[in-house]
Formats: structure tokens, sequence, C-alpha cells
């Protein structure tokens, strides 16, 4: 919990009044302190002007720290370097909503549980038909996740602590099979069932590319990139998805209209669009004798053009989930015999020149977990416009964990923002026929 320093105040004052503000200082265990403004209003009158909210904290967490000038981010206290290293997805996903690594048993309860709820309602399917085939796999995303409350009623009562784990699990569970009958159906195949005796990461590839026709044959280095990559996506502090989610839940929704708001905000080509972006920039740049010229292109502050996938608006230094992550586009390509793919080639070429070039290393424009993730999925089989829904999938534990904590805090309230009001004021009514 947030500790109240009793000795410690930032004091403001009003220029126009000399009227003096007191307010105490709050921190954490670990990163910035806070200044607590709760009674801005009451006490001045005034609010905070904070467009983004790039400036203010909005809840308590125990979840997710990152600190961006350092490039460290961890999830209850773990390095993502380690998580990523050591752990697996099923690990991390009990870790976000638990608060410690599962035991051996406890691991074994958690796989078996999500296991056994990966399964969709068969009615579910009739739902897939109302849809477009040429519909976005993330439109399909919204629209079949928010059904689910229809579908599932039994655990949307939030104030029932069982309900909300019931809930909890089935989102991580069924939200794989969602995605991949999803891009089943814009491709015209047939559904295909999760088995229970694979993985979780293993399962999901297996309902995206496997056919009835014929036997899916898993590739161990695949299915370990697809964990590594769940692992690295699975939370990230109060991004804009996460806190569309808290704020959906604040009102009182249930869970599953909360992840669909989640996912809606994800869709946004500058949140879960980047590594699709990356993809976009390099069809863009087309050929490796044009790197040079896209370089200078994207030190030219006159020239629209930006180096997609490289810098990080948290991170001012590496992001430590590319690091972890380059290893496994090289694992992944080697694997997969990827030697002639002309834009995978392009996009290795651009990493070497941009890393050696001192305009992008003096101002820390490394690339980031988007830029190598867009290359693993590409190299792998899936579509561009499937980027975004995998990231949707490992991202509805993190979800899932930030709601959960929301819902338990005893001091959170309704999400409220206010506003700097720049319309007219009061005016009178003008009947239409004397308006000019």
């Amino acid at each position: 919990m947030a500790k109240t320093s009793q000795t410690r105040t930032v004091t403001l004052t009003d220029n126009e009044t000399g009227q003096t503000y007191e307010f105490p200082v709050i921190s954490g265990s670990d990163g910035p302190d806070v200044i607590d403004i709760r009674r801005l209003y009451a006490e001045t009158g005034m609010f905070t002007f904070d467009p983004g909210y790039t400036s203010t904290g909005s809840c308590e967490s125990a979840i997710t720290f990152i600190d961006g000038e350092k490039g460290i981010l961890r999830h209850r206290g773990y390095s993502i370097e380690d998580l990523a290293g050591k752990s697996d997805f099923m690990e991390v996903c009990y870790l976000l909503l638990y608060g410690d690594l599962p035991t051996v048993k406890e691991k074994e309860w958690f796989q078996n549980t999500i296991t056994n709820h990966t399964m969709v309602h068969e009615q579910l399917l009739f739902l897939y038909r109302g849809f477009r085939r040429d519909a976005h796999p993330m439109a399909v995303m919204v629209g079949v996740v928010g059904a689910l409350s229809a579908f599932y009623h039994d655990s949307t009562d939030i104030n029932d602590p069982q309900h909300r784990v019931i809930a909890s699990h089935r989102l991580i569970a069924k939200i794989p099979t969602i995605a991949a009958m999803a891009y089943k159906y814009t491709i015209g195949q047939p559904f295909v069932y999760p088995r229970n005796s694979l993985s979780y990461a293993e399962n999901f590839l297996r309902m995206t590319f496997a056919v009835p026709a014929e036997d899916y044959s898993i590739s161990p280095a695949v299915s370990r990139a697809m964990d590594r990559l769940f692992i690295l996506h699975a939370d990230h502090e109060q991004n804009a998805s996460t806190s569309t989610v808290r704020l959906a839940g604040s009102s009182g929704a249930n869970p599953f209209a909360c992840i669909a708001a989640g996912i809606s905000s994800l869709w946004g080509p500058a949140h879960g669009g980047a590594n699709e972006a990356v993809l976009n920039m390099l069809h863009e740049i087309g050929t490796k004798d044009r790197i040079p010229e896209f370089i200078e292109r994207a030190k030219d502050r006159d020239d629209p053009f930006r180096l997609m996938g490289f810098g990080h608006r948290v991170y001012k230094n590496y992001d430590p989930r590319a690091s972890v992550l380059r290893e496994s586009t090289h694992e992944v390509l080697d694997e997969l015999g990827v030697k002639d793919e002309p834009l995978l080639e392009l996009a290795m070429e651009l990493e070497r020149i941009a890393i050696e070039d001192d305009y992008f290393a003096e101002r820390k424009l490394f690339p980031n977990v988007d830029f190598y993730s867009g290359i693993i999925l590409k190299a792998i089989g899936f579509p561009t416009s499937m980027f975004t829904v995998l990231f949707a999938v490992a991202r509805t534990v993190g979800w899932v964990a930030q709601w959960k904590e929301m819902i338990e805090d005893p001091s959170q309230r309704i999400g409220r923002p206010r506003q700097l009001f720049v319309g007219e004021k009061e005016r009178p009514f003008v009947p239409v026929a004397d308006r000019k």
C-alpha cells in the first residue's frame, strides 16, 4: 500500500491572490513519489490540466512496475527478462492474477482449470456467421468478447469473489479460441476445436493453422516464441487499453464488457497496431538499397515519415522486451528456414543500419518490441490483420488482473476526468425565424 509522508508536503501558491495550499506527498514501494491532489478542487476551486494523463497517477497497483529511464519492466517484482527466459505464460498468468509464482501443485491446478475452459459455447458459431467474411478480425473480437456476458451470465456478478475468479479464468482460456475462430472465419476454413493435451501456445497455434484434412505439426521453436510473445505482452502498467478496462470497470460493468472495451482501445494504430505499422513501413521502403533514403527521411523533422518500431513512449532506454524478443526472432527465422523472404531480410538490414547510426543511438531510438514481434508473426504465417488480435490474446490476463485489483480496491470510485472548457459561455436562445 502507498504511504502518505507525515512530514513532506508540496506547497502551491496562487500568484493572483497570494493564497498558499499544501498537499501531501505519497510514496509507493518503487518509482517516483506522487502529490495527493484529491482535495485540490475543494480547497482551491481549480483542477489540474493533464492531456493524456501522462503526469497523473489514476490508481494504486501492485501488479506491474516500469522505469522507462532505466529500461525496467517487472511483474510482481520479477524482471521481464527472468520471466521470459525462465518461466512460461501460464506461470506469468498465475503471477499476475494471484501475486506470486505458483508451486508445482498450484501450477498444475491452474493449467488444468484454464485448459478445461478453452471451449466456447457452440451457439457462438452462429454469431460468427453474422459478420461479413471480410470483417477485420479485431471487429469480430470486440463483438464476440462483448457477447460472452450473454452466454456466461452466471459469472457476471462483480461483487461475488467466486464470480470474479470464474470470469477471469474463462476470459484467459477462451480468448485464444475466439481469436483463432476469427482468423478461420475470415479465410473460410472450418473452426478447429481446442485440444486439452497441448500447452496454451501450442493449442492456439493448432487452432489457428490446423485443418481437418491433415495432421498439424507444432514446431517447438515457434511454440516457444509464441509463449514468449504472450509473456512479453501480458501487462504493461496503465496504458491506454488497461486504463480503458479500469474506467469501464469503475462503473460496475461486467468483466466481459470491460475486456471488450480494452480490445477496442487496443485496436488503435498508436497502441496495439504498432507492429502492423512496422510491416506497412517495410512495404513502403521496399528494398534494401532504399534503406539509407528512409533513414535520412526519418532524421528530417519536416518529413512526415517516421521509423516505426523504434523508440517507445515510456522507455527512454532500450525496451527490455525487445532484447528478449530479438533472440527469439533469429531463432524462429532459423527454425523455419526463412532465408529468401525479402521483407524479413529488409527488416534485419534496417535493424543493423539503425543500431549502428549515431543519430538513433544518441536519441536512444532502439528497436522496440513491436519491431521484432511483427517480424516473428510474419515469419510464422500470421497476416498483419491478426497482429493486434494476438496482442489482445496476450494482454487479456493483464486486463483481467488490473480489473480484479480495481474491483477489490476499497478506495476505487467511478472514473470521472474533468475538463478545461473552451466553448461558448451562456447565451440567449434565438427563435429560428430571427436567426441571421
